[in-house]
């Protein structure tokens, strides 16, 4: 008698992506069984080769629920219930996509309310390597209905572009969770591809370097004595903050603790932090699933080479699409918010380039999406509590270039598009800038002559421009705006969603 399963992603309450034919996929122990899927009245099959199987069905075109999908291979039969057809995005990035509902602002309340989301919810298991356990917690997943208990633990970011989608579309919105927190965007790309370029394969350079002269035994003992470490050490951190709400220190914490920090955990063959790592254990389980596109919240674990970001980034989203053999999958990304430690100096710019590299992918990748939320930072809070707005504004992203449904000027902030410079200023023309207005006086705007030292800049909004001058910069060459980490937002569209952060030209000499 053969044997033949689903991949790990298919079960009970899942969503089906409408529209577009439905990959179904899965293994089996017999190669030339034969495996049907049927599904909403169309039927399709596919033999089994080396063990693998995959049944590509026609589209459904139309939303629906509760529906179910029949899979044999004409002795056994698999059947899975209360399907939905409707839309489907993949959540990636790290901690602030992954930051829970249950601990975000008004999360409380939201889960009272969510059993009418429409949203469902699929988290990809969490394990950094391959082990028995690995395949163990995956065949344990399934997809969630919402209520006050399952969706406690969901992507914030996600519920809330899923229901808002759900809301505007009038359909059931499925969100694929494939997210850790503190990962670089080099744990999600093959390590083959990061080594073809030389800046990005630094990230599998670190790991080489980390692992020079040891062997995996030696690596495992290191470990071992981290995670001893580990579970000495934040229980006492946690219990430090439980009593210092108010006037908590970082330093002040760890001696408490009994020592400074040593996370990470040292880099090796069982780190999710290493290059090429989570692409493995976690996205390649869950491709090539049929979704709508991508929605992607990450950055902060790569401020330490922020220069090139822009390239990480761009190689992120070609090789998400490879393996989704779709070159136009939209993909929505998340620019980074304000944020400093208390303890930065003040002049850190790391996020800057970060922020101008999410926009730079952005104008220069079609179909991708910029949700701009520098106002919705915490001082001294890396993981910001308000996590609503960043999944609406994800959604207007969606509305507008997937879904057709709202013009540009409804999805984004004003966004710098070219300038002049005529006698004694700058001035600066915007797209999606019709209604701009400032909260208080315009700040954040610098200009600089030709030796790039920049100066403070008086700033007047003049409809979709901004004119720019400056006691200190008789002929300006260069402007930025919001060139810091951390500072006031001032500047925003009609629609209220901040300017995004922006130089005139990269070769400024900005530091």
């Amino acid at each position: 008698m053969s044997y033949f399963r689903a991949a790990a992603v298919f079960s009970d309450n899942m969503v089906i992506q409408r529209g577009k034919p439905v990959k179904i996929w899965g293994s089996a122990d017999t190669d030339g069984t034969r495996i049907s899927v049927d599904f909403c009245g169309k039927t399709a099959s596919a033999s089994v080769f080396l063990g693998k199987w995959e049944v590509l069905l026609p589209s459904c075109e139309e939303y629906c629920e509760d529906k179910d999908m029949v899979i044999t291979d004409g002795t056994d039969t698999i059947t899975f219930r209360n399907i939905a057809v409707g839309e489907v995005w993949l959540a990636g990035g790290q901690s602030n996509m992954e930051f829970e509902l249950q601990n975000c602002k008004g999360g409380a309340d939201e889960l009272c309310l969510c059993k009418e989301s429409r949203v469902r919810f699929y988290y990809t298991p969490k394990n950094p390597y391959i082990d028995e356990k690995f395949f163990r917690d995956e065949r344990n997943t399934r997809w969630q209905l919402p209520d006050e208990e399952n969706s406690r633990c969901w992507s914030a970011v996600g519920y809330y572009f899923g229901k808002k989608l759900a809301h505007e579309l009038g359909c059931t919105v499925g969100i694929i969770g494939c997210n850790w927190g503190g990962t670089s965007a080099s744990a999600w790309i093959s390590r083959e591809t990061l080594l073809s370029d030389p800046e990005t394969r630094a990230y599998a350079d670190d790991y080489d370097e980390a692992m020079r002269g040891k062997t995996v035994d030696d690596y495992l003992r290191e470990l071992t004595d981290y995670r001893m470490w580990e579970a000495r050490w934040n229980p006492k951190i946690a219990e430090y903050y439980s009593t210092h709400t108010t006037d908590a220190d970082w330093d002040e914490a760890q001696a408490y603790a009994g020592g400074l920090s040593r996370y990470p955990e040292p880099l090796g063959p069982r780190s999710p932090f290493r290059a090429g790592g989570l692409y493995e254990t976690m996205l390649c389980r869950v491709k090539p699933y049929t979704i709508a596109g991508f929605i992607y919240y990450q950055g902060e674990s790569d401020d330490h080479r922020a220069r090139s970001y822009h390239k990480l980034l761009d190689m992120l989203i070609r090789e998400w699409r490879y393996l989704w053999n779709d070159d136009t999958l939209p993909f929505l990304n998340v620019q980074l918010p304000m944020f400093m430690n208390k303890k930065d100096p003040p002049d850190r710019t790391t996020w800057c380039f970060v922020r101008e590299s999410q926009l730079r992918v952005h104008l220069t990748t079609a179909n991708t999406g910029l949700a701009v939320i520098t106002d919705k930072g915490e001082f001294d809070n890396i993981h910001p509590l308000d996590k609503a707005p960043v999944g609406e504004r994800l959604a207007l992203q969606g509305l507008c270039h997937v879904y057709k449904k709202i013009p540009a000027d409804k999805a984004y902030g004003p966004i710098y598009r070219c300038h002049t410079c005529p006698d004694g200023g700058m001035l600066l023309e915007f797209s999606y800038a019709d209604g701009m207005y400032s909260v208080g006086e315009p700040e954040g705007f610098e200009i600089a002559a030709a030796d790039g030292i920049y100066h403070p800049a008086k700033a007047e909004l003049r409809g979709n421009t901004v004119f720019l001058s400056s006691d200190e910069v008789a002929e300006p060459v260069y402007a930025r705006y919001e060139w810091y980490n951390w500072g006031k937002v001032s500047v925003f569209g009609a629609n209220g969603i901040p300017m995004s952060p922006f130089r005139t030209s990269r070769s400024d000499g900005s530091v």
